[in-house]
């Protein structure tokens, strides 16, 4: 661990000799960071010295708005209870002052009688005082009430409202003032910051000005020169001399045949590998890298091979992760749907089969490169088409070999049964139907696939979940 410290450490002291731009972009990078420190400065100070102080401020000026508005709320119900009260005795006096009316006009009526008694007459004449009696004393309660009310009616829109509405003022003038120092208060806090920001500011037009162009040119070129030599010119070839010449150099100019022996047919009857996804979807970028000197071709190649073993690596882990949680959810239905996990399943499988044909396309290049050694990958069978020798033109731009080696044949090892429906669209998988009886050639390397041939003789991959051995 202390040499690893050690070696980290001299890495990190070693200056970096790239181009201008580049270390000016860096730079850039460093000042915007300096650039962004400064403004969480300014919204740190901002937050704890105007936030905050402005918040707290807030809230109690709320808290007395409300005790506020609550005040003239009770005298406004005090007002409605006193007028309430003056309502019902108005309403009494009227009816008392009618009964004593009624009560008079009563006694009048006995007194004109004949027929009354002395004793009615009496009892007329005393229940009239009696009524009498009671509107005066609704009278006078009226009339108190009434002097109660005007009272309590003056002095709630003479009195309290106007203080309350003065007390409302001061409130919204402190508020404001509160506002307009927080305003002045931000305005120092950015002057404070201002000079480092504009430090960072002129050193960046600074890393701008010092950025020279031409060397900067000169150096890519230099590095990602091949230095080989131009083609030498044209010669003339003298037909008048006889073809021999000519034919000669029309044999050492035609590309070597690979032509692999076919054991499982005839013993002389070679066969011809069309590997047609490696040259017609990477035409472009082939051609890009070959245009690279060796050493940067093969570096190139590596870092893309790198980069696709990873990310199978991370499409594999996943998968395997879907297919443990599809099976937790078979297991126990309350914890989730399984078929809501199919379209998921499908998806990184087409992924898998993708990044298997994309690693063996690079595979085979880097091998080419004197980069490495050529290891096997699945690859889709709808791309590597297995003719006779009669069967393919000189134009179709296919390489013939001839060894004598021999070939080890595929042999299933044993059977299975589909048990969903797979549609095989990807690159390296093959389709089959539920119920469909396969071949198993190549058993689960730990990626969650496998190998099978179907009756039609289709070779393939198939995710390991959808089948059952026998």
């Amino acid at each position: 661990r202390a040499e690893i410290e050690q070696n980290y450490a001299k890495q990190l002291r070693q200056d970096w000799f790239g181009p201008s731009n580049q270390q000016a972009f860096q730079d850039v990078l460093n000042q915007l960071n300096d650039y962004a420190a400064q403004r969480e400065q300014l919204s740190e100070s901002m937050t704890l010295s105007i936030c905050v102080e402005l918040s707290r401020n807030l809230q109690e000026l709320r808290q007395e708005r409300k005790n506020h508005l609550c005040e003239v709320k009770k005298a406004q119900q005090n007002l409605e209870s006193s007028s309430k009260l003056l309502e019902t005795s108005k309403k009494r006096f009227e009816k008392e002052w009618r009964e004593a009316e009624k009560a008079n006009q009563q006694t009048e009526k006995v007194q004109l009688d004949a027929n009354a008694t002395r004793a009615d007459v009496e009892k007329a004449k005393q229940h009239a005082h009696l009524r009498v009696h009671l509107a005066d004393e609704c009278k006078n309660d009226y009339a108190s009430q009434l002097q109660k009310y005007n009272n309590e009616q003056n002095n709630f829109y003479h009195s309290e409202i106007p203080s309350v509405y003065k007390k409302l003022q001061e409130m919204e003038e402190r508020r404001i003032r509160l506002l307009a120092d927080g305003y002045v208060q931000f305005s120092e806090t950015e002057k404070n910051v201002l000079p480092n920001i504009n430090k960072c500011l002129d050193a960046i037009s600074s890393t701008g000005r010092n950025i020279n162009e031409k060397q900067d040119t000169l150096a890519l070129i230099e590095q990602y020169r091949s230095g080989a030599a131009p083609p030498a010119d044209v010669e003339f070839e003298d037909y008048s001399q006889g073809v021999k010449a000519a034919a000669s150099d029309n044999t050492t100019t035609h590309l070597p045949k690979v032509r692999i022996k076919q054991l499982f047919h005839k013993k002389n009857k070679s066969i011809r590998i069309f590997v047609k996804s490696m040259y017609s979807s990477s035409q472009s970028e082939c051609l890009d890298l070959s245009r690279l000197p060796p050493d940067q071709r093969r570096r190139r190649l590596q870092e893309k091979f790198d980069d696709i073993q990873k990310e199978l690596q991370r499409e594999t882990e996943q998968s395997e992760a879907m297919m443990k949680m599809k099976g937790v959810y078979e297991q126990n239905s309350q914890l989730g749907d399984p078929s809501s996990l199919q379209p998921q399943i499908i998806q990184t499988a087409h992924n898998i089969a993708k990044l298997r044909g994309e690693l063996n396309k690079y595979q085979v290049q880097l091998t080419e490169a004197g980069g490495g050694t050529l290891q096997h990958y699945p690859a889709s069978s709808e791309y590597i088409t297995v003719l006779s020798e009669s069967s393919v033109s000189p134009s179709e731009n296919i390489y013939e070999c001839e060894f004598d080696e021999d070939f080890d044949i595929d042999v299933p090892i044993g059977q299975c049964t589909a048990l969903y429906d797979f549609d095989g669209g990807s690159e390296g998988a093959v389709s089959m139907h539920v119920g469909e009886q396969l071949s198993l050639m190549q058993e689960d390397q730990g990626d969650g696939w496998v190998r099978v041939q179907r009756a039609n003789g289709d070779v393939g991959y198939v995710p390991a979940s959808y089948i059952q051995i026998i």
